[in-house]
């Protein structure tokens, strides 16, 4: 949100009534020195921040092969973090649906309906989560996402109630767990659109077409029956980065060694690059591909932030806010969801 931001400091935020509701997506980051099982323990506890915080949901999104990131099986860490946790709703954003068979995650996703009523959310992508050798792995092909749609409705059939292909869901059917369709592109929003779906775009790390995808979902929008007799209507979820502190230096420091890290995954070209050569690249054509990631970050005194996330709501008019705590410093990392938090 770097437009924003200069002016940040002498805006004033929104007041918390005003404010449209704030959810949290948690990659359950491995951060440098750590475990993967004190990654996941540090998530377990930010969950249950959020739960007493009034955040509206927590989602895991599905990725594979990164050692960085440990929630490859977003149900197992749903189911987990529901045992943890009283009111807040939780779920997957997203499944990476291309990876995986609709019955199998009705299935599982069904369970988890049954365990947890009226807590349990499905996100669903289409992207393959991984790399080439994950879908070796997995033992799928990339031609798998031309079936995503299909798949989708597919997986809505099982949740209502009705056997696909002489197969019924159970547990699963009769369930209806809510569905909302992920995207960083045109293609989910026409998809979340056509189907009458709620659609959440993922600007906290791929906002080049924000604006295109907001407005195609809305004008193609569609409503769809719902359960009382009624019909949906769009309902827009914007992701967005977050580092928040007391220090603004120190939050901006964050941002910096995100980015130093972003530039080591994505343009190591088989080697390692040191934290060095890394930063040397802040300033070329690697930084600026980076910051174009990280546009719809917000970043600063809590103040500061929530100044950036209201202004970027109204510019989206978004119905929600899907925040991605970004900051390597367990204290910050903490802190930022603390500070943030709808009851704070």
């Amino acid at each position: 949100m770097n437009d924003s931001a200069a002016s940040a400091s002498s805006a004033t935020p929104s007041s918390p009534s005003a404010r449209v509701p704030f959810s949290l997506l948690d990659l359950a980051s491995v951060g440098t020195g750590e475990t993967v099982s004190e990654a996941l323990a540090h998530s377990r506890e930010m969950a249950k921040i959020a739960d007493a915080a009034d955040y509206q949901r927590i989602w895991y999104s599905e990725h594979h092969n990164m050692p960085t990131i440990a929630s490859a099986a977003p149900a197992v860490l749903v189911s987990h973090m529901a045992a943890h946790t009283s009111r807040i709703r939780l779920g997957a954003g997203g499944v990476m649906l291309p990876n995986h068979s609709p019955l199998a995650i009705a299935e599982q996703f069904g369970t988890l309906a049954e365990l947890y009523p009226d807590r349990i959310d499905l996100g669903l992508g289409r992207a393959p989560g991984g790399d080439q050798a994950t879908f070796t792995a997995l033992r799928r092909t990339p031609s798998a996402s031309e079936h995503f749609p299909s798949d989708v409705v597919e997986l809505q059939r099982y949740f209502a109630g009705s056997n696909v292909h002489g197969v019924r869901a159970v547990p699963g059917a009769g369930t209806n767990v809510p569905l909302y369709i992920l995207g960083s592109s045109l293609f989910g929003a026409q998809l979340a659109a056509a189907l009458g779906l709620p659609y959440a775009f993922a600007s906290h790390f791929a906002p080049q077409a924000l604006e295109q995808a907001i407005a195609v979902y809305l004008r193609d929008f569609r409503p769809a029956p719902t359960l009382d007799g009624g019909e949906t209507e769009p309902y827009l979820m914007v992701g967005a980065t977050v580092i928040a502190d007391d220090d603004a230096d120190l939050a901006h420091h964050e941002l910096r060694l995100a980015k130093i890290a972003r530039i080591k995954f994505l343009f190591n070209r088989g080697r390692n690059l040191t934290d060095a050569e890394a930063a040397a690249q802040l300033d070329g054509p690697q930084g600026a591909h980076v910051d174009e990631m990280l546009r719809c970050a917000a970043v600063g005194t809590t103040e500061q932030v929530l100044t950036q996330l209201d202004d970027f709501a109204k510019r989206t008019g978004a119905d929600e806010l899907i925040l991605a705590p970004l900051a390597n410093d367990r204290d910050v990392w903490f802190g930022t969801v603390e500070k943030l938090a709808p009851s704070a």
